[in-house]
């Protein structure tokens, strides 16, 4: 499997790889920064959907900024879609309280393209302090070597030439027009630690800029990856059993034939 991935150009899209690879060890630099993250879930049952929402900003201490819940009976048209709102509210109520907010997930795939709708309101809200980072701990596109044919993501590459502390060269997509220009680095912050995608909105970021924000975030991390982003994915996941929860307090674990709900 691993042969039909590498393809006929492998070793040169390696080397392209290795030419965009950028050594920097991070110092820790001390910043306040908060992760946001946003769950939902749902179970049917006789006709009937329960569904629930969350999007919580917490900072890398622990302190809850934002907490925000919903929940509902019925059909919800798009909870994947509430949920992002959520979290584009989260980060709204957020962004005047630190130095740096951390998005869970990637600005492309979550907002320019699957809720492409809400693009404006997150392209307002990052103009404002310009202190909004997208960050992915795995990352399909597969942009900066399809010219050379590649058959895997680009993050699949950078894993292949390098275990060090580094940058890819920020990789700049101006498709979605002059205000939705999104600029993108893949990042490793310690030896043989997983690469996450950093994505930031704009094309007028450098390196420089780029070294700044490893030094913020090693401060902060835990195995490579940023600690206010893991507590936020903690804080807000809905697991089927607060759900079955919610289906107790309801009175509906009473209805005849809903004994499956609760598992």
């Amino acid at each position: 499997m691993l042969s039909i991935l590498k393809g006929p150009k492998f070793e040169q899209i390696l080397q392209k790889a290795r030419d965009n690879w950028i050594e920097f060890t991070p110092t820790k630099e001390e910043v306040v920064t908060a992760g946001i993250d946003s769950s939902f879930n749902n179970t049917k049952f006789q006709g009937i959907e329960l569904w629930a929402t969350t999007a919580v900003s917490v900072k890398s201490d622990g302190e809850i900024l934002v907490d925000l819940h919903k929940s509902g009976l019925g059909s919800a048209d798009d909870i994947s879609s509430i949920a992002s709102k959520m979290e584009i509210e989260a980060c709204e109520k957020t962004v005047d309280s630190v130095d740096m907010v951390l998005m869970d997930g990637s600005l492309h795939s979550q907002l320019m393209t699957r809720q492409a709708n809400l693009g404006a309101s997150i392209v307002r809200i990052m103009k404002k302090k310009d202190n909004v980072i997208f960050i992915a701990k795995t990352s399909n596109t597969k942009k900066q070597f399809e010219n050379l044919g590649s058959l895997a993501g680009d993050i699949f590459y950078y894993n292949h030439v390098t275990n060090s502390p580094g940058f890819s060269k920020i990789f700049v997509e101006k498709k979605y027009g002059a205000d939705k220009i999104i600029s993108s680095t893949f990042v490793r912050l310690s030896d043989s630690t997983p690469i996450i995608k950093l994505e930031f909105l704009g094309d007028q970021h450098d390196e420089n800029e780029v070294k700044s924000i490893m030094n913020k975030l090693y401060k902060t991390s835990v195995g490579g990856y940023p600690y206010a982003l893991k507590l936020a994915h903690n804080n807000c996941k809905i697991s089927d059993k607060e759900l079955a929860k919610m289906v107790s307090l309801l009175g509906l674990s009473n209805e005849i034939g809903s004994r499956e709900v609760l598992g």
